[in-house]
């Protein structure tokens, strides 16, 4: 929601890579990602590249730019040519439904640390909406597959959706 007002007042959003921190406040090491951040205290190891799964680091290869007030997403060939592909993505849930099974969810690549923040920027999630009954909620890792929709002007500021989602085999 807060990514949406962002985006719905003209607000400009960093491109990857670049931090919104100030030098009072700077970003713990390896952060100012868009894709989030992972702390080495996480009880979750951080995710590894797997063999026919889209990487995070190219997803977060989208930079943004304004247009008169509004800020939108160029994402690169690469990116853009995956739009209504079938891919399988690996995350870590952050449920928005109540219940032990989730059909819409939030796909991250990095783990949730508080049940109310993002745990990273627009290019470090993905929206889900799976096939019924749906994906049991959980805390570790998991790998999706399902048909993935490119977003350049998405109203909620969500840069990438997978539809027609179920675990991986």
């Amino acid at each position: 929601m807060l990514l949406a007002l962002a985006l719905s007042a003209g607000t400009a959003m960093p491109a990857l890579g670049q931090s919104t921190a100030t030098d009072s406040n700077p970003p713990p090491a390896g952060a100012g990602q868009g894709q989030g951040f992972h702390s080495p205290q996480s009880a979750f190891p951080p995710l590894q590249d797997l063999p026919g799964v889209v990487p995070w680091r190219l997803l977060g290869t989208v930079t943004m730019k304004q247009e008169g007030r509004r800020t939108v997403a160029v994402f690169p060939p690469p990116v853009a040519s995956l739009s209504g592909t079938r891919v399988k993505v690996q995350g870590f849930m952050m449920p928005l439904q109540p219940g032990e099974r989730q059909t819409h969810f939030l796909l991250s690549a990095v783990p949730t640390t508080c049940g109310f923040c993002l745990p990273a920027g627009p290019e470090g999630i993905i929206e889900i909406r799976t096939r019924p009954p749906g994906v049991k909620v959980g805390f570790d890792a998991l790998v999706l597959e399902g048909t993935l929709s490119v977003l350049p002007t998405d109203p909620m500021g969500l840069l990438y959706r997978l539809t027609d989602a179920q675990a991986a085999r």
